[in-house]
C-alpha cells in the first residue's frame, strides 16, 4: 500500500502460480466535456468486435521512466488475459510479468535481490492475516470511526464518479477489493484496476474475484503499485478511488501528486479518510 526503501541485500523466492477459469474527502479537477477511455489494453465494448482486436499503449507505463508499455498478448483488461501478456518499456528495456493472478508494475519487479525498508503502517496491511481477516471483521470496525458501512460509501462514490462513466477507473489501495469488485460489477465503466501494494491483499482480491460469477467477464484486472510511482501514463485515467487509504501511505503528498499526474484534466479523485467529521474538498487544476 505504499513505497519503499531499496537496498541490496537477498533473494525473495517466487510464489507459484495458480491456475485461471477461462467524509468524505474529494479531488475535484475541472473536467473537459467528453469522457474518453484511453488504454493500453482493449476495454471490449459489447458493440464493436474491430475495437476488441485492437491494442494501444497508452496506459500502463514504466514506473521507472513512465514511458507507455508495449503489451505482447491477448487483449483484455481482465485477469486472465493480463495473466497470459508480457509488457515491456522499450525506454528502458525494463520488462513486467504477472505474479500468479496479478500484473507486478513495481519499480522492484523482476528483481532477485532487494531488500525493503517500509512502515510498520504498511507493512501490517501485507501480513496474510491481516489480509484475510479484512473483510472479515476488520473494515466492519470502521463504523466506529464515522464511515457509514460499504454499501453507502459505494453510493455516494458512485454518484460522485457520475461524469466518470465509461472511463477507466483505479482503486488506489484497494485492499481485498471490496470496492473494485463493486465497481466492476456496476457496469457502470470500461475498466477497472484494482491496485494495491500488498501482495496479500491482491491475493485475497483474486480469491473473492473468482466466488463472485458475475466478476468472471468483468474488466476487472490486479495489479501491484506504489501510490508515490504510479505505473500510468500521465492524464490517462477517469477517475480514481482510495477508500480509507490515506493513513496508509508514507508520503500522502507524494500521492496525491502521482494520483493528480494520471488522472485526466477534470477528473476526480474521492479518498474517505479516518475523521469523525468528514469535509467535501474541492481543487482545480489548469
Amino acid at each position: 500500500m505504499a513505497s519503499a526503501i531499496l537496498h541490496p541485500l537477498c533473494p525473495v523466492a517466487a510464489p507459484k502460480f495458480p491456475s485461471f477459469s477461462s467524509q468524505n474527502r474529494c479531488l475535484s479537477l475541472r473536467r473537459s466535456p467528453a469522457i474518453r477511455a484511453s488504454s493500453s489494453v482493449v476495454l471490449e465494448p459489447e458493440t464493436s468486435s474491430q475495437q476488441r482486436n485492437a491494442v494501444e499503449f497508452d496506459l500502463f507505463a514504466c514506473p521507472v521512466c513512465y514511458e507507455p508499455l508495449i503489451r505482447k498478448g491477448p487483449p483484455g483488461l481482465n485477469v486472465p488475459a493480463i495473466y497470459r501478456s508480457g509488457f515491456k518499456c522499450q525506454k528502458c528495456n525494463k520488462t513486467f510479468s504477472s505474479k500468479e493472478f496479478y500484473l507486478d508494475l513495481t519499480v522492484t519487479s523482476g528483481t532477485k535481490n532487494y531488500a525493503e525498508i517500509n512502515p510498520t503502517r504498511t507493512e501490517l496491511f501485507r501480513s496474510p492475516l491481516v489480509s484475510f481477516l479484512y473483510e472479515r471483521g476488520w473494515r466492519q470496525n470502521f463504523n466506529r470511526s464515522g464511515f457509514p458501512g460499504p454499501d453507502e460509501e459505494f453510493r455516494m462514490a458512485q454518484e460522485y464518479f457520475r461524469p466518470a462513466e465509461g472511463g477507466v477507473l483505479v482503486d488506489v489501495s484497494c485492499g481485498s477489493g471490496l470496492f473494485s469488485r463493486k465497481f466492476a460489477k456496476s457496469g457502470k465503466y470500461a475498466g477497472v484496476i484494482a491496485l494495491d501494494f500488498s501482495e496479500n491483499m491482491l491475493r485475497q482480491c483474486y480469491d473473492f474475484i473468482v466466488k463472485e460469477s458475475a466478476l468472471s467477464n468483468a474488466n476487472l484486472a490486479l495489479v501491484r503499485a506504489d501510490v508515490s510511482r504510479l505505473p500510468f501514463s500521465s492524464g490517462s485515467i477517469d477517475a480514481v478511488h482510495a477508500g480509507a487509504a490515506l493513513h496508509c501511505w508514507p508520503s500522502p503528498s507524494n500521492a496525491v501528486a502521482e494520483i493528480s499526474r494520471i488522472l485526466r484534466s477534470g477528473a476526480s479523485l474521492w479518498e474517505q479518510p479516518f475523521l469523525q467529521i468528514h469535509l467535501a474538498i474541492q481543487f482545480h487544476l489548469e
